[in-house]
């Protein structure tokens, strides 16, 4: 690899805001505080969703309210079905 060229790598703890469950990694990211760790100041990293939370690797189906969309293709649909299906 050619030097200086590459993004420095650090260590990184990304916690998951919804679970509070914390992974350990090496990134290019920092966050804004900085916390000791097993004797390894690591930048933290809040993120919304990770592996522990998102509903794809958990199978927990989340409720998305999609009624008002719903609502206006509907009422769209059938002005479209009264004007002679145009």
């Amino acid at each position: 690899m050619k030097k200086g060229i590459h993004p420095e790598l650090h260590p990184v703890c990304y916690e998951d805001v919804s679970t509070g469950k914390r992974f350990f990694s090496v990134s290019t990211a920092r966050g804004r505080t900085k916390e000791t760790i097993g004797g390894v100041e690591c930048s933290l990293v809040h993120r919304d969703v990770t592996a522990d939370s998102h509903p794809a690797y958990t199978g927990i189906k989340r409720f998305v309210d999609t009624a008002g969309r719903v609502e206006k293709f509907e009422k769209r649909f059938a002005r479209r079905r009264q004007q002679g299906g145009q």
